[in-house]
């Protein structure tokens, strides 16, 4: 199966997106003195699974960029 030129360089944009995002999501938790991810200086549930949703973000997130990637360079071969 072949990927068309944009949906490639969209799927590799989604990758990148996700790990710019989501690092900086996991950077402001880690950071967070409202209470709500770490309490007398212990993680709470709240960082727990925001750490989950981060960490399955970077897998997927990266999956789909090398999709997109493998695409792109499939296209630059038949070209």
């Amino acid at each position: 199966m072949k990927l068309s030129r944009p949906l490639s360089w969209f799927l590799l944009a989604f990758g990148v997106w996700s790990w710019v995002i989501w690092i900086t999501f996991v950077k402001n938790l880690v950071k967070d003195s409202s209470g709500l991810a770490f309490e007398d200086g212990d993680p709470t549930a709240y960082f727990w699974v925001h750490l989950l949703l981060a960490v399955v973000s970077f897998v997927l997130g990266t999956v789909i960029g090398v999709i997109g990637l493998r695409g792109l360079r499939a296209l630059r071969r038949t070209s």
